[in-house]
């Protein structure tokens, strides 16, 4: 059985804008931050350090972090502590020449103003981290070092900080929480998803009305509201009006960002620019359980000789091209942003003995967690049937391949064939052998570049330019900075810096007056941010149900989870946790409000917590044993 659940923003709707009065007194806080990401939680205590009595955060997900729960945290920075230790000669002309160079590419517009502003503000945000715990983190040889998974800088200016407690993803991520902890005077409030933005009737932006547990919410401020909501990465209908394959990439970056930040801030006039800056990488492995999600699972094997193919089964691309982002842009134009990596037994051999199979070995093997995008056959012809190429075009594709193997020249897409480029060329192979073997990867997009327009305040201005009061906007809700692609550290240090701009503007200066507070003009529409999922019912509630108590274990993050349920008079009376193994902090939410919401439905299946499905899934399933336990 299963059934559809539709979770339409009833708010987002409305057209309308609240207007509430609001004074010193009455005001809920100084300043409400919408989003405990980077530039959120770095806003907040900009703000305390501007001289804020009282900041608000609001965080739709059950922890903070946003999308430091989902990088490496590699940071940048020019002149810094680390550089002078290390003896590195940097400025910051040259960090910004690196950035715009790089953000130009596929006809990207970096904004030079707003990167100089970050540019000039890093060194300093940066050099107060490390003072305040990255200097303590896990480091692995030199601190400042070039960073190949982005175009290279010119000196090594990257830096890539371990968090100390295995908690945290991002070391930036610790020491901010560590600040945030420390100061009394900022409030978090999680699970709680911000709707609207309440204007006064002088037109300026002071309070939120949100979603929380307990229901509709209002917040208000006297110094205004900097939005940090971060982009559309998880929003495959948003990316899908801005890119041609767009609706196809996979979501890898956190699952609150889904760009409603951004359509709440447009429902004010707010302007939008850059839309179309939707980085991805060409390695997508798509999620077992979640067709739009996806995580960075590359084979490599071209590196010894195999090649990518798209849906029509023919090559699109130099498989080797050194330059990143030629084939990242090269995928997205294929149809639905697909790719299949071609190998054979041979291939995988020499990868391995080049040492150069790391992500093969850790994904791509029976009963490993990429089997399920795997195919084999003893045939190119089976191999085309398995994946659903046509057979003809596979089989041309995989002759011509191999004849310039042969002739030692790629005249289709100039691939160098004469095993003299040592990072991209481990072994030179033709696809021939015994068996066959295909890999299906997607894009995929762990962060967008378009968003609101902002003045170097971080401002949020409307289509004609004018400031709208008390609205800031900061990371990656933020559009137009990067250009077409974001250089390495900027995507961590970037909305570190840019909150702390903008708290520090609100906090200082007075709000103009006068603003006609009105919806902008390209609106997004209200149906992107509509969300259908088709659910498998966990149990078949119209079974008749033994009274007792009932207990079943499932396996859990880190360990089985056990849980009792209670049956009275047919129904479910009571849901118990008896033990867990999840991740404290992110399964806080959901061990609390899943049990609750399953007793108050009489059902074993019910939405899950924002931030926290697996532990929201594990809860059911094991409700979902009990009761089997009780209809036998």
């Amino acid at each position: 059985m299963k059934r559809i659940i539709a979770t339409l923003l009833s708010l987002a709707m409305l057209l309308t804008v609240m207007v509430a009065p609001v004074s010193a007194e009455a005001a809920d806080a100084d300043l409400i931050v919408v989003g405990a990401g980077g530039a959120g939680l770095s806003a907040a205590i900009a703000a305390v350090e501007a001289g804020a009595q009282k900041v608000i955060i609001l965080e739709k997900t059950a922890k903070t972090g946003g999308a430091l729960n989902f990088t490496s945290g590699s940071m940048s920075a020019a002149g810094t502590i680390i550089q002078k230790e290390e003896g590195i000669e940097d400025s910051v002309e040259s960090y910004v020449a690196d950035i715009i160079n790089n953000g130009n590419d596929f006809g990207g517009k970096p904004d030079k103003a707003l990167i100089e502003v970050y540019a000039n503000n890093a060194t300093e945000v940066f050099d107060w981290l490390y003072e305040n715990g990255i200097k303590d983190a896990a480091w692995r040889g030199p601190k400042a070092v070039f960073a190949p998974e982005h175009a290279l800088y010119s000196v090594a200016r990257t830096y890539k900080p371990s968090p100390t407690d295995k908690s945290y993803k991002s070391a930036a991520h610790q020491v901010l929480d560590k600040l945030i902890a420390a100061e009394e005077r900022i409030e978090v409030i999680t699970l709680t998803d911000a709707k609207e933005l309440i204007a006064n009737e002088k037109g300026q932006i002071i309070g939120v009305k949100a979603v929380g547990p307990e229901g509709e919410v209002t917040y208000t401020s006297t110094k205004g509201v900097i939005v940090c909501t971060g982009g559309y990465s998880s929003n495959s209908k948003l990316m899908g009006q801005y890119a041609p394959e767009g609706e196809y990439y996979l979501a890898g970056g956190a699952p609150g960002a889904d760009g409603y930040g951004i359509y709440m801030m447009q429902k004010v006039g707010a302007g939008v620019t850059g839309m179309d800056c939707i980085p991805t990488f060409p390695m997508g492995m798509i999620s077992r359980t979640d067709p739009t999600k996806g995580q960075i699972a590359s084979t490599y094997t071209w590196k010894a000789g195999a090649i990518t193919v798209n849906k029509n089964g023919e090559r699109f691309c130099n498989e080797t091209e050194d330059v990143v982002s030629i084939r990242e842009v090269a995928l997205e134009k294929q149809p639905e942003a697909v790719l299949y990596d071609i190998y054979t037994d041979k291939i995988l051999a020499d990868l391995n003995a080049a040492g150069g199979a790391v992500f093969m070995n850790y994904y791509f093997y029976e009963g490993g967690a990429g089997d399920h995008v795997m195919y084999k056959s003893d045939s190119i012809e089976g191999l085309a049937a398995e994946i659903g190429v046509p057979a003809e075009n596979l089989v041309k594709t995989v002759a011509d391949y191999n004849a310039a193997v042969d002739a030692g020249v790629d005249t289709a897409f100039g691939r160098k064939l004469d095993g003299t480029d040592g990072n991209y060329n481990l072994a030179i192979n033709k696809i021939e052998g015994d068996m066959f073997y295909a890999i299906r990867l997607h894009a995929l997009c762990v962060m967008t570049l378009g968003g609101v327009t902002a003045n170097e305040n971080m401002q949020v201005l409307d289509e004609t330019n004018n400031v709208i009061p008390g609205l800031y906007a900061a990371g990656e809700c933020v559009g137009g900075i990067w250009g077409k692609f974001v250089s390495g550290g900027t995507g961590v240090m970037g909305p570190i810096v840019f909150g702390k701009i903008a708290a520090k503007h609100a906090m200082t200066n007075e709000m103009g007056e006068g603003y006609r507070v009105h919806a902008a003009l390209d609106l997004l529409d209200a149906s992107l941010f509509e969300k259908d999922v088709v659910v498998e019912e966990k149990f078949d509630m119209t079974k008749t149900l033994k009274d007792g108590e009932y207990e079943a274990t499932v396996d859990g993050q880190s360990g089985p989870m056990t849980v009792k349920v209670v049956i009275a008079e047919g129904k479910i009376a009571d849901v118990v946790v008896v033990s867990h193994n999840e991740t404290p902090g992110i399964s806080d939410a959901p061990l609390s409000s899943v049990p609750a919401a399953i007793k108050a439905g009489n059902t074993a299946t019910v939405d899950t917590v924002a931030g926290a499905t697996l532990t929201s899934n594990r809860i059911m399933d094991a409700v979902a044993l009990c009761l089997e336990q009780a209809a036998q």
